[in-house]
């Protein structure tokens, strides 16, 4: 298991910020995402200690604050934890007891939970594969999504079960070079 680096909470806000900006939205992985980060909607919480149940309950607080603010102050969540859960299998493996332990709190039908790994891997590729890059942040995140903003935006996307598709073929014409010229790793935000 990878010992967990030590980073700031200002550093670990600014390196997402930095990933979201340039690769989520700037390669349109999110189609979604650039309304929400320009009005503002997004908000950043990071988690620093190492100690995963604590994470459990920091997303439990998350989702109850999301659900207490108006989707048009705050729309999504992103809960960083640069300092815990770095190996990928070991995240895995925590998403499933935060997705019951959400569903236990009665978030079942109003929020999802999506994640980021900087070592994201699909099953059936190999860890350099750059198609993983879609779901690679510079840190462990989970994201809540409220479930009727995804409605509207699929509503408003007539094509939204092709988003997966048009990512692959954009990061590999991007290629590992592309991508790592985009600088949006951690720490990437000095």
């Amino acid at each position: 298991m990878n010992q967990p680096v030590t980073v700031s909470a200002a550093q670990a806000e600014a390196d997402t910020r930095r990933w979201l900006e340039l690769a989520v939205i700037g390669l349109n992985l999110c189609p979604f995402a650039k309304a929400v980060h320009v009005r503002g909607q997004i908000h950043y919480e990071v988690y620093l200690s190492p100690d995963e149940s604590g994470l459990i309950d920091a997303l439990v607080a998350e989702a109850k604050a999301l659900r207490e603010i108006s989707a048009a102050e705050r729309d999504t969540t992103l809960l960083i934890a640069p300092n815990t859960l770095t190996d990928f299998l070991d995240f895995n493996d925590f998403l499933a007891r935060a997705e019951r332990r959400l569903a236990r709190e009665g978030f079942d039908g109003e929020l999802q939970l999506a994640s980021f790994h900087p070592q994201f891997q699909f099953a059936g590729t190999e860890a350099d594969d750059i198609t993983n890059a879609t779901n690679r942040a510079p840190y462990p995140t989970l994201h809540l999504l409220r479930e009727d903003s995804i409605d509207r935006a699929v509503e408003a996307f007539p094509d939204a079960e092709a988003i997966f598709g048009r990512n692959i073929e954009t990061l590999e014409k991007l290629g590992p070079s592309g991508w790592e010229a985009l600088d949006v790793g951690p720490g990437a935000a000095r």
